[in-house]
């Protein structure tokens, strides 16, 4: 159908004339695409002049290229077959009489001669062979070198008779066209002849490629042929419209009923904004009157926004707008976009119904959208209060507008719900102006309020309207007027439940909107908080766990720093907050006013690190009481960890040791030596007097465990006042940054701190601790003193036991000067023995060296390794009472070995 720009001078009247005219622009406004096809189609059938004028054209056009293509065949073929004699005959003289050939065919093998030049010339000249015969017919050269040596194919009569000859044959490699010339001496005496020629395939190639040019140009044709008949019917049927007089009236027939039967409003409107037509549901969807055609729009008794929409004549979209008691989907279209008449076309579709199926289909994807948000939104983190600020941010102001989470004071420190108060852990809304108990208040509801019943209950409460709720007014009358003067006029309570326990309550507050919550929203809520329950006990017993398991590792840690003078001593231990590990350290005093450092760390987390960490704190004690070398104590720990290990394997329900690590050093304040060795620890940090930070290499050693493998020590000489720093890898090592970064930032921590040990440790944790640490952190930072030579004394002593005597006065001397005299009987009576001893049993060198620290330290030096033992001397036994007379004077005693022998010491307390 086409448009219908061009009306008929008699149309109906009255209202159905101006509705079929209404709807003929209607229809030829969507027609308008589709006159083309529609045209073609009756072009096509052959039953209209159109359609005999498209047939004729396209047999003329069809003719016409049927003839073009033969014709270009023939001349091609023509022209080519004359292009290919005149270049084979033109190869095959210019090579017959080239220098060389006559030579080449007297030679004994013209092959060898020959082949390579014909080869040459036929690449170079585009024929498809060059061969050279004797004048027996047989080949000298050919393309294909099987050929060689075979009979030519062709007349070579005339060739021998002295003449040229251009033929059409079957060859070896196909039909072709080849010409033969003789090859002469220059006597005139033919000697061969030489062929050149073309396949009749490459021959006819110009045809083929020519003839795709030929049939685009012919579609081209018919193309424009089709399109000229197309619009020559276009304009037959704009005029007739193709129908006849019957046709139209069935047709309108038709359109009418169609119309006013469809369940869709259908308004057409005149340029001028007066309405054309509208269907019976149009009219009853607006309730419009009886003579509303022809009436502009704006007159019609229709709200404002819709009349105006009606008479812009703008595109609209489903623009939803409110009719009395109906919410209605107007679209609306211009008529004259593609040439029609001015006007547009509206279309009407109720969406009461849909829209509160749609409302309500919106609200529960916003649910299950919340619902799903708090599966994964809370709980990311083991923390009861996080969890429960979670909950609450994840509600506010998504389901209420303000959220209060309350929980048991002993929940909050992972225990099981008791007592009556709680605290308020979390709150969040709209803004922080409302009056509710802020975050941490101790609150104790009372037994008639929402949330107390909630609580004994253990169900949900529902309060639609707080200003009729007596009950939740007496809880603070002060508090609840200020709530109520705030705009919030709805509560819902639920308790926050795991299983048989009550761990505290939620309240939601709505404020904004001005509907009371209702039954559905409160369900929603009970599934809200139960999800939440979960994580938050969760929470709960981790935090039970955590706190158990912290606890123990620091009861197994040292509580206080040993009493002594050889370092000023500072420390730092921070638990991971994932879970407690196994890292530990320890100040360990030794004889001679030496004093044992170490620093462990068992990788892992959880009570099984803190109980094996107390394990091998426990061995590192003992080991060091045995006054061992750092190689000997670290062998004999690895010792222990294999044994562990063994043990636990055993036990499927156990975990072995893997991973421990551990240093340990002795430092010697008089001669201010500290020897050191480690088992796959970080290496320490020695900070300088003047501020310089160095890492002294310290041979790594194997982890504890691995055994088979020696460990190694490395000797320091510090300066008064240096900074010895160690620590565990937690200090230096992330899953961001690897531990030369680490090492890097802490040298950086080291140079800015101050020189005392607490101002270093306070400084590298500023630096270097993360905000939620992954592994355990133990750090240790001891500044060393010296023991002047004022306050040692010693004495090489001959092996003669007169010399004892010169040591007792010796001694006595210096304590004189020391102003211990009241010590000098006593410790003449320790040296007497000690010396008498040593130059008895021991070896050839002894000598003697008195401490003054924090106590009074006599020690014996000779070259034997044999060490005393205490005993009870029997009556008849002239010695063996020595020793234990040492023993009970001595404040402790003990014997150190050293690569050249033995000490004994003794200490006594200083007064």
């Amino acid at each position: 159908m086409g448009r219908s720009g061009e009306r008929s001078p008699r149309r109906p009247s009255g209202s159905l004339a101006r509705q079929r005219d209404a709807d003929r622009s209607r229809r030829a406004a969507g027609e308008g695409r589709r006159v083309p096809v529609t045209a073609l189609r009756s072009a096509l059938s052959g039953r209209s002049v159109a359609g005999q004028v498209f047939l004729l054209n396209v047999v003329i056009v069809l003719l016409l290229v049927v003839v073009a293509a033969v014709s270009l065949v023939l001349q091609v073929r023509r022209d080519s077959t004359v292009e290919a004699r005149n270049r084979s005959l033109a190869v095959a003289s210019t090579f017959a009489n080239s220098p060389g050939v006559v030579a080449a065919l007297r030679s004994p093998d013209p092959t060898a001669v020959l082949q390579p030049r014909a080869e040459a010339t036929r690449k170079a000249t585009g024929v498809d062979f060059v061969v050279v015969l004797n004048t027996d017919g047989i080949r000298y050269t050919h393309p294909k070198p099987n050929r060689i040596g075979n009979k030519f194919v062709g007349s070579i009569a005339p060739a021998l008779a002295g003449r040229t000859v251009t033929e059409e044959v079957n060859g070896t490699i196909g039909r072709l066209v080849q010409a033969v010339v003789p090859v002469k001496e220059p006597d005139g005496t033919v000697v061969g002849a030489v062929s050149a020629g073309i396949t009749t395939q490459n021959v006819g190639g110009v045809a083929d490629r020519q003839l795709p040019l030929v049939l685009i140009t012919a579609g081209i044709g018919l193309t424009l042929a089709t399109a000229g008949t197309a619009l020559v019917s276009r304009r037959l049927l704009r005029q007739t419209h193709g129908l006849g007089p019957h046709e139209m009236t069935r047709m309108y027939e038709h359109h009418d009923a169609v119309l006013h039967s469809v369940r869709e409003g259908v308004l057409i409107i005149g340029g001028e904004g007066r309405l054309l037509l509208a269907n019976d549901e149009a009219h009853r969807l607006l309730d419009l009157p009886e003579d509303a055609e022809g009436r502009h729009v704006l007159d019609l008794g229709l709200p404002e926004d819709t009349a105006r929409l009606l008479d812009s004549g703008r595109v609209a979209t489903d623009e939803v707008h409110r009719v009395k008691d109906r919410l209605l989907a107007v679209n609306l279209r211009p008529t004259d976009e593609r040439g029609g008449p001015p006007g547009s076309v509206a279309t009407l579709r109720d969406s009461t119904e849909l829209r509160a199926l749609s409302g309500r289909a919106e609200a529960a994807r916003e649910r299950l959208d919340m619902l799903y948000d708090a599966g994964v939104g809370i709980g990311t983190s083991l923390d009861v209060s996080r969890t429960a600020e979670e909950l609450a941010e994840l509600a506010a102001p998504r389901f209420a507008d303000y959220v209060t989470v309350d929980l048991f004071d002993s929940v909050l420190s992972g225990g099981v719900p008791e007592g009556s108060s709680l605290r308020r852990a979390a709150l969040s809304g709209l803004d922080g102006e409302a009056p509710l108990y802020p975050v941490g208040r101790q609150i104790r509801f009372t037994a008639t309020s929402p949330q107390a019943r909630t609580l004994e209950t253990g169900r949900p409460v529902l309060e639609a309207d707080l200003g009729q709720a007596r009950e939740w007014q007496a809880q603070n009358p002060e508090q609840s007027a200020r709530v109520m003067e705030h705009g919030i006029h709805s509560l819902i309570t639920v308790p926050l439940r795991a299983g048989d326990l009550v761990l505290g309550v939620v309240s939601f507050w709505r404020r904004r909107r001005p509907e009371s919550f209702d039954e559905e929203e409160l369900a929603l809520a009970e599934e809200l908080v139960a999800r939440a329950a979960v994580s938050i006990d969760n929470a709960r017993r981790y935090t039970r766990e955590h706190g158990m398991a912290v606890t123990l590792q620091r009861s197994l840690l040292p509580r206080r720093m040993p009493d002594q003078n050889a370092l000023d001593v500072a420390y730092r231990y921070l638990p991971a907050q994932a879970g407690v590990g196994g890292d530990w350290f320890d100040v360990l005093p030794l004889s001679g006013a030496r004093v044992a450092l170490v620093v462990g760390d068992v990788v892992g987390h959880g009570l099984h690190a803190a109980a094996t960490m107390g394990r091998l704190r426990t061995a590192v004690h003992n080991f060091s009481a045995l006054d061992l070398p750092p190689e000997e104590l670290l062998t004999l720990l690895d010792e222990l960890v294999a044994r562990i290990d063994q043990d636990e394997a055993a036990d499927d329900s156990s975990a072995p040791v893997t991973g421990a690590t551990c240093l340990y050093a002795i430092y010697d304040p008089v001669s201010g030596s500290c020897v050191m060795a480690r088992a796959g620890h970080p290496p320490p940090a020695v900070v300088g007097p003047d501020g310089g930070v160095e890492f002294p290499e310290v041979p790594a050693g194997p982890p504890l465990g691995l055994g088979g493998l020696p460990f190694e020590t490395a000797e320091l000489h510090l300066a008064e006042g240096s900074r010895l720093v160690l620590y565990t890898d937690g200090l230096v090592e992330d899953r961001e940054h690897d531990i030369d970064v680490g090492l890097d930032q802490l040298r950086a921590a080291l140079e800015a701190s101050g020189p005392s040990p607490e101002e270093t440790c306070r400084t590298v944790l500023d630096a270097r601790l993360p905000e939620r640490p992954g592994d355990d952190i133990a750090l240790l930072v001891a500044r060393t003193r010296r023991l002047g030579p004022d306050r040692v004394a010693q004495w090489q002593v001959p092996k003669d036991p007169a010399a004892v005597g010169e040591v007792r006065a010796e001694v006595t001397r210096r304590l004189a000067e020391w102003g211990l005299d009241e010590l000098a009987f006593t410790t003449e009576l320790i040296l007497s023995e000690l010396v008498t001893n040593a130059i008895r049993y021991g070896g050839e060198t002894v000598h003697v060296r008195v401490l003054r620290d924090r106590s009074l330290i006599c020690e014996v030096f000779d070259s034997s390794s044999t060490s005393p033992h205490l005993r009870y001397a029997a009556m008849t036994d002239e010695g063996g009472r020595g020793l234990f007379l040492v023993a009970q004077i001595a404040e402790r005693w003990g014997t150190r070995y050293t690569p050249d022998g033995k000490v004994i010491w003794a200490e006594q307390p200083v007064p």
